[in-house]
C-alpha cells in the first residue's frame, strides 16, 4: 500500500504541495478539458476518477499574503509504483502564470522528489521537449521495446 506524506514547496508568493484535498477539480477540468491538447472534452467524472486512483499529484498555488488564501495555478500528476515505473501526465501551468519560470519548478519539484527517484519516468508530450530534456528526460532509446492499447480518448 502507497502512503504517502504530504510535502510542501515554496517558491517567493507560489507554493506547490502534494495534497488532493487541496486541489481545485474545477480549474484542472477546466484547464483539461478546454485548454490541453490531450484531454479535450475529457468529463468531471473522468478527472476526478484519475486524481483519486493516483498515486502522486502536485498542485501549484499562488498565495494572497493579504488574505492568505491559494489560488490553483499548475498541476501535474504521477502514476507510480514508487520503485520501477512511473508515468508523468496532465503538466500545466495556467496561462496567466506562464512565463515564470513556474513550470522549470514544478517539474524540477516533481524529478527531485525522492520517492521518485526510480528506474523509469515516461511522460508524453507533443511540444515541451525542450522543457522536459532540461530535466533528464529524453527520447525512448529503445521504442520498439513500448507497445499500447490506445482507448478512449487517446491521441
Amino acid at each position: 500500500m502507497i502512503n504517502l506524506s504530504l510535502q510542501q514547496w515554496a517558491y517567493k508568493d507560489f507554493i506547490i504541495n502534494t495534497s488532493k484535498e487541496e486541489l481545485d477539480i474545477d480549474t484542472i477540468h477546466h484547464f483539461l478539458s478546454k485548454e490541453s491538447y490531450w484531454a479535450q472534452g475529457i468529463a468531471m467524472e473522468d478527472v476526478k476518477k484519475s486524481i483519486d486512483n493516483t498515486t502522486l499529484c502536485f498542485g501549484m498555488y499562488q498565495i494572497n499574503k493579504d488574505t492568505n488564501k491559494k489560488r490553483m495555478i499548475g498541476f501535474a500528476r504521477v502514476i507510480s509504483d514508487l520503485v520501477t515505473f512511473a508515468y508523468l501526465t496532465d503538466v500545466f501551468i495556467v496561462k496567466d502564470f506562464k512565463g515564470l519560470g513556474l513550470g522549470k519548478w514544478l517539474l524540477e519539484t516533481i524529478t527531485n522528489y525522492d520517492e521518485l527517484k526510480i528506474r523509469r519516468i515516461l511522460l508524453m508530450t507533443e511540444d515541451g521537449h525542450t522543457l522536459y530534456d532540461k530535466f533528464g528526460f529524453e527520447t525512448l532509446d529503445k521504442p520498439d521495446l513500448f507497445m499500447q492499447i490506445k482507448g478512449k480518448g487517446a491521441l
